[in-house]
């Protein structure tokens, strides 16, 4: 009897069927599935994939949303949506080291700076080199990098300016130990 019981309790659960870019915060992730986190009406499933496979689930019904960082290309043979569902700032982020009071104005106090950066292929960069290149300030790029975990973890152990969005060091920053520096936040992107 305790078997038809749960098979009853779990005839009524809705899925969601939900598929994320892994270059993705995970902090975003969390924030987008939290109200939906221990609901016993719904039962979650989350996987991640490249673009191409996880729009092929979405066209194949096998997924039901896709978390992505940029939009599906439309076409006639695929009618999909896309749906903005929040924006991200960028900060400049860093270790705290001493003078970190002197005066700082960005851009330009990023001429010859060392800084870890986002990938080329984000467009959050593409964004910070049009606002560099407009300044006329080439900073010193010390790394590229195009998983933003990576990027978070060479913020911290590195004492060079890292270019990453706050929600992807939330923990970080509550802590105090990648304080923001008040230069860019909303100012790219």
């Amino acid at each position: 009897m305790l078997s038809t019981l749960q098979g009853q309790l779990r005839a009524n659960r809705q899925a969601l069927r939900v598929g994320a870019l892994p270059t993705l915060p995970r902090n975003f992730q969390i924030e987008f599935l939290r109200p939906l986190i221990g609901n016993r009406d719904v039962e979650l499933n989350v996987r991640s994939g490249t673009m191409r496979e996880l729009l092929g689930e979405l066209e194949a019904h096998t997924l039901d949303v896709v978390l992505a960082s940029r939009p599906a290309h439309r076409d006639a043979s695929a009618p999909l949506q896309n749906h903005l569902l929040d924006e991200q700032p960028v900060s400049l982020l860093s270790r705290p080291t001493a003078g970190d009071a002197a005066a700082f104005h960005f851009p330009q106090s990023l001429q010859d700076v060392p800084l870890i950066l986002p990938s080329l292929d984000r467009e959050m960069r593409v964004d910070f080199d049009r606002v560099m290149e407009l300044a006329g300030v080439r900073p010193s790029v010390l790394a590229e990098v195009n998983d933003l975990a990576m990027l978070r973890l060479l913020a911290r152990e590195r004492g060079a300016l890292a270019l990453v969005p706050p929600i992807v060091v939330q923990d970080e920053l509550r802590a105090g130990l990648l304080p923001r520096h008040p230069l860019v936040d909303d100012r790219v992107n």
